[in-house]
Parts: C-alpha cells; structure tokens; sequence
C-alpha cells in the first residue's frame, strides 16, 4: 500500500509538471494541433513521451528504493542491522522474579555472524546472547542457562516491563518478541521497509545475472539460444494462425453460410484459455517442437479470426455503396474498400495476439521444454534464484514490447488512413 500511495503521488505530481510546464514550452505544429475536436478522437491521443519516459523512471527508482540499490541515490528504510537487547522477567515456582537481559546480533543477509559474549550476570535469570540473520527470526530457550527451567514450573511473565503470556507479541527495540505456547521467545528484527533479496533482488543482482549467463550460459545453453527458441516458436505459431485466421475471418463476415457454419467453433473455442489445451496437444503431438507450435496457432488462430470479421463487420455501408455505384464488382470491393478498412482491426487483433502466444509459450516451455525462457524461469524458481526469474520476466517483456513497436510502425506504414477516413 506504502509503494501504491508513492506511485499514486508521483504521478499526479509528474502530470502537473508536464501539463502546465512543459506542455507550454513545447508546442507542437503537426496534423492532430490543427484539429479543432480532439476529446474523443482516437487519433489526437499520441502517447506523451515525456509521461513514458517518468513512467520507467518512476518504476524503476522504485524497484531500487526498496531493494536498496546502489544506483538509486534513495531507499526505503532497510531492515535493523547490529546490536540490540530486551529484558524479559522471569517468574520462578515460588513466585520469585528476576531479569534477564537478552543481546541480539542482527548481521546483514547472506553473511555470518557470532552472538555477542555476555557475563551471565547475578540472580536465577541468565542474561542470554543471540546471533541472526537481518530479515530472520531466532528462537530464544531463555531458561536453558536459567537456575529454575519451564519443566521446574518457571515461565515469562514480562518483556521490557510489558506483561506477556503465551501467545503475545511485544515490541522492542529494534524488533518483536514473541511468546510461543510453550512459553519460549521468538525474537525478529525490525525488516524495515525493503524487499529480501529473495524476494526481490535489486537492479544491479538482476544485470549481473545476466551478463553471467550470457557468458556461461543457463541449464547447457546460452541466454541467446533461449531467448532465440521462444521467439522462434511464437513467430512460427503467430504467422500460422495470422494465415489460416485471417482468410477465415473474412469469411465470416462475408458470407453467411461460412458465419451459420464456423461460428460455433470459434464462439466456442474464442473463451478456453490456451493453457487448457496444453495437456491435449501434449497427448496428440507430444512435447517437442511441433506441439509448441500447434498450440500457438491455436491461441492465435481465434483471435485473428475474430479481428478480422470485426473489421469487415466494420466497414461502413456507405463506402460499400458508392463503390458498387461507380461500377466495382465484388472483387474490387473486396480488394480496395473491405481490405483497407478492416486492416486496423487486424492490426489491433494481431498484437492482441502477439502478446497471448508469448504468454503461451511461456507456460508451454514450463511443462516441457529443453531450452527457451519459459523453461529457464521454471528451473530457476525451484532453486528459489528470484534474479533468474526476474531476468526472464524482464526479457520477455523487453522482446515482446519491442515486437509491439514494430507492429505499430508497421500499421503506420502499412495503413496510414487510420483514423482520418
């Protein structure tokens, strides 16, 4: 909720800037300033890239605040590293009390370190000294040391002066105490407000891990080949279902016999999520290459199909009409009016599908795969190395809005009427 809150207040921050100082440095003289209605016209809404650019930054300082990163001048505040202490009060048999006091050792994550060396000092109620790891918990025996034990009747009956019983849940300092029911403490250091590594590591363990498995490679292949098969298979995957889909699509919405005849089908096939298909296709191709590519053409098949039949759907009558009035047969209205016009949709449609077959082939190499990123993430995450997992996501998600941009330089080039017809 505390990062939510902070990247709420960045951004409202960031668009007060930009809209009422930058924007009135920078004016722009192009085709969409010289509109006179811009509100609800999908073509005057360009992304501002001033507001991208504060949106990476805003993520990514962030992400280093909380991890504690060394390239962010700025942190959270970390988990307690150092000495500390508590007094419980040790209650005996017959009703006596004595304090003892515990020292605790707090050592960063990922190191070691020994307890301190304390005098146990006078009465029954042994000072004690413990050792642990920031973000760590410790059980605390207390009375192993102590004259009278739990098993003579002895039990805690204060920490720091706050009354306890089994059950409670004091806070010190530097930390919480906790009473378990057999009357033991359970010491934790203050984790302050930063992310385990474990967790999530910090910006610079994740570029690390990639420069050393670029050079070492990952499970007998190198980040490169893994990175190459993914993308190989959801290229392979799109373009089968973008060839079979679109043609069928246009069908549909041309013809009613083709709409009476597929419809169910793809209806019916449009909400089943490609994952619940895994298991089939592993039954009826196996796990090798070909089934990989025969479940992306099926993730993509329905949705270029059903992009295309929209943008048919789409086109207005009028254009149909005034194309047939001067004379065109159905194959020019087809190839100069529908094909035209339904192109945005397909476009829309195809990166909509894009980014469904890399998600799929994620989750198709976490079953059964040998190499690619889904299989690298998968294998990583059981041997809890959250920078591999982290690595992976990064990269796919890098590939894949880079083939985003693409697409959409290649729908300007390829349809620039969009948005002004």
């Amino acid at each position: 909720m505390i990062v939510l809150a902070i990247y709420i207040a960045i951004f409202c921050a960031a668009f007060i800037v930009v809209r009422f100082v930058i924007s009135k440095i920078r004016v722009r003289r192009d085709f969409t300033s010289l509109k006179t209605v811009t509100f609800g016209d999908e073509s005057a809404v360009r992304p501002d890239r001033w507001a991208s650019f504060l949106s990476v930054l805003t993520l990514f300082c962030l992400w280093g605040a909380f991890t504690g990163s060394d390239w962010v001048p700025f942190h959270a505040p970390g988990p307690f590293v150092g000495d500390t202490q508590f007094t419980y009060t040790m209650e005996a048999p017959d009703g006596a009390r004595d304090d003892a006091t515990v020292h605790a050792r707090v050592f960063p994550a990922g190191e070691k370190g020994d307890p301190q060396d304390v005098a146990p000092g006078d009465g029954f109620a042994k000072d004690d000294s413990i050792a642990l790891a920031a973000w760590r918990s410790d059980l605390l025996l207390m009375d192993k040391n102590d004259e009278f034990t739990r098993k003579d009747g002895a039990k805690v009956v204060a920490i720091d002066g706050q009354p306890v019983s089994p059950g409670s849940r004091i806070e010190v300092a530097n930390g919480t105490v906790a009473v378990t029911s057999k009357g033991s403490l359970n010491f934790v250091p203050d984790p302050g407000m930063q992310m385990e590594p474990i967790w999530l590591p910090s910006p610079e363990a994740v570029v690390a891990r990639v420069k050393e498995i670029s050079v070492r490679g990952y499970q007998n292949f190198t980040l490169w080949e893994h990175l190459y098969w993914s993308l190989f298979r959801v290229i392979v995957g799109f373009l089968c279902g973008a060839i079979v889909g679109i043609p069928l699509g246009y069908a549909m919405g041309l013809s009613g016999w083709f709409r009476g005849w597929f419809d169910p089908i793809v209806e019916f096939m449009r909400p089943v999520p490609p994952l619940a298909l895994i298991p089939l296709v592993i039954i009826w191709a196996g796990i090798g290459e070909s089934g990989k590519i025969i479940l992306l053409f099926l993730a993509a098949l329905w949705i270029m199909a059903i992009s295309a039949r929209a943008g048919v759907s789409g086109v207005a009558i009028s254009k149909v009409h005034a194309a047939y009035s001067l004379g065109a047969s159905r194959w020019q209205v087809l190839r100069y009016v529908i094909v035209p016009n339904s192109l945005p949709e397909i476009f829309t449609g195809a990166r909509v599908a894009m980014g469904v077959c890399w998600g799929t082939v994620v989750a198709a190499e976490l079953v059964a795969a040998e190499k690619g990123a889904g299989m690298m993430i998968m294998v990583a995450s059981r041997f809890q190395l959250t920078d591999v997992v982290l690595m992976g996501i990064i990269l796919i998600g890098v590939i894949g809005f880079s083939i985003d941009i693409l697409m959409r330089k290649a729908e300007d080039w390829l349809v620039p009427w969009k948005g002004r017809t």
